[in-house]
């Protein structure tokens, strides 16, 4: 059989890969575009990442606000009943109604979907199935998927993916790894009445996280009883005769002799200590695509590999690992390649970047330690504020929203803005706007509040004393 000719192969059906083909049958119309997906049409985000999750945290929000209600004068008739079997039953028929739309879309849009694991042949052919496929250009955006550690019953273990199939809410948990993900899962069960341990190998999370959004959110999870365990490092994963799993790790503090330490007792334990590309069964040799040491795929400012007429954009690069990143960079490449705009690419430097915790975080820029490295210490101002959110005025628990901005002298450029607290996730993308368009702190000042929001702290902060 002769090999079918595609004017642009796209090898993954996630986010990044469908918004690039869509954006290329936008522009070229008469182009032959074709779609590749082994698994379900949406990738990690909408099948066992961002849709699903943000479902979970809402939930969540949904049983703190319950116990919330009596402060605002409202009686509870009875204990509340949280019905998981259901949620999970019409969370799952929205993701399967999501898959639906993306391959409608796909199909609307004239482009051809491909049901099958493709691996290259040659430098601009794969195979699926069996059948040839030849494409003038080729995009890679196969994402990526959570990683085991190489430890006795890790493989008794689940990982991010697997808690979207629970059929039972546990009641017990152990969750390892210090990530958003792993912050994010431990807070949604922590929220919903589950007895749930975080182990971190480090003694704080979110690392990568400006150091005073971290802490910050390390004192309101504290304070809202969720158990942490810092400094500790899984040795294996051991299960009892009553079918309950124990934890055994090791724990290093600083300047303090190594010690064992054992958990028991747990329903459910959930690695979330990171994640890896699926590159493995690609074929990418036979293609002439560069990786690194990891099998994350090599590429330049354009998207573009090692070989010719090979992109890559999305996880499966290892950089910014969000799906807004991978579906702006795909439509940015489908400009570049079909609409004659040599020069477009994504600008990676201001990423806004969510975090659904418990109380979630917001952040863009840089983190103070990286503006001091960049700029010098003595060449930036720090703003920063804390207080508590109106909502909490009525209530017994007094969760803090910290906000900060960083600014580079002498015109007080906003370099990094970050937020912890109820509403973060919401009120970050407009301030977004304002930090890539370059804004200053004396812009911010001019800017009207509007009273009372926590929102309003960022345009009123300080009134340009410095902190």
């Amino acid at each position: 059989m002769a090999k079918q000719f595609f004017n642009y192969l796209v090898i993954g059906g996630g986010s990044g890969g469908i918004a690039s083909a869509r954006r290329a049958a936008l522009l070229q119309p008469s182009l032959k575009i074709a779609v590749i997906e082994k698994s379900r049409p949406g990738g990690t985000c909408v099948n066992v990442g961002c849709v699903p999750k943000k479902v979970m945290f809402m939930t969540a929000a949904v049983n703190e606000a319950l116990h919330d209600a009596k402060d605002y004068g409202f009686e509870i008739a009875k204990k509340n009943q949280f019905d998981w079997a259901m949620l999970k039953e019409k969370r799952d028929a929205y993701v399967k109604r999501l898959n639906g739309i993306y391959k409608n879309n796909l199909a609307k849009d004239n482009i051809t979907y491909i049901e099958g694991a493709a691996t290259f042949t040659g430098p601009h052919t794969v195979s699926v199935d069996g059948v040839e496929y030849e494409g003038e250009h080729i995009l890679i955006a196969v994402g990526g998927t959570p990683t085991l550690p190489n430890i006795p019953g890790a493989e008794m273990c689940d990982t991010s993916d697997q808690f979207f199939e629970w059929e039972t809410l546990p009641e017990k948990v152990l969750v390892v790894g210090a990530g958003y993900i792993a912050v994010e899962i431990a807070g949604i069960l922590h929220n919903l009445g589950v007895d749930t341990t975080l182990v971190a190998r480090r003694g704080a999370i979110l690392r990568t996280f400006d150091e005073d959004v971290a802490k910050n959110l390390m004192s309101e999870m504290s304070d809202a009883g969720q158990k942490v365990q810092y400094h500790t490092t899984p040795d294996a994963i051991e299960k009892a005769e009553d079918g309950t799993f124990t934890f055994k790790g090791t724990v290093r503090e600083p300047e303090q002799e190594p010690k064992q330490i054992t958990l028991e007792g747990f329903e459910k334990v959930l690695f979330a200590i990171g994640r890896h590309p699926l590159t493995e069964t690609l074929g990418l040799d036979k293609a002439g695509v560069d990786m690194d040491n990891r099998g994350h795929i090599l590429v330049d400012e354009y998207q573009q590999t090692s070989a010719e007429r090979v992109y890559a954009v999305g996880d499966v690069c290892g950089k910014a690992l969000l799906t807004p990143v991978a579906i702006a960079a795909g439509r940015h490449l489908s400009h570049r390649l079909f609409n004659k705009e040599a020069d477009r690419k994504l600008d990676y430097k201001n990423i806004p970047t969510v975090v659904f915790s418990h109380p979630p975080i917001g952040t863009i820029g840089l983190t103070q330690a990286e503006a001091e490295e960049k700029y010098g210490a003595e060449n930036i101002k720090i703003y920063q504020s804390k207080f508590t959110n109106m909502y909490f005025a009525m209530t017994t628990r007094k969760p803090k929203t910290y906000m900060k901005l960083i600014c580079k002298l002498p015109e007080e450029q906003i370099v990094g803005l970050h937020v912890v607290g109820l509403g973060a996730d919401e009120m970050l993308q407009g301030f977004s706007v304002a930090v890539v368009s370059g804004a200053t702190k004396k812009q911010f000042d001019s800017t009207v509040a509007i009273h009372p929001t926590s929102a309003e702290e960022f345009v009123t902060m300080n009134w340009g004393l410095s902190v």
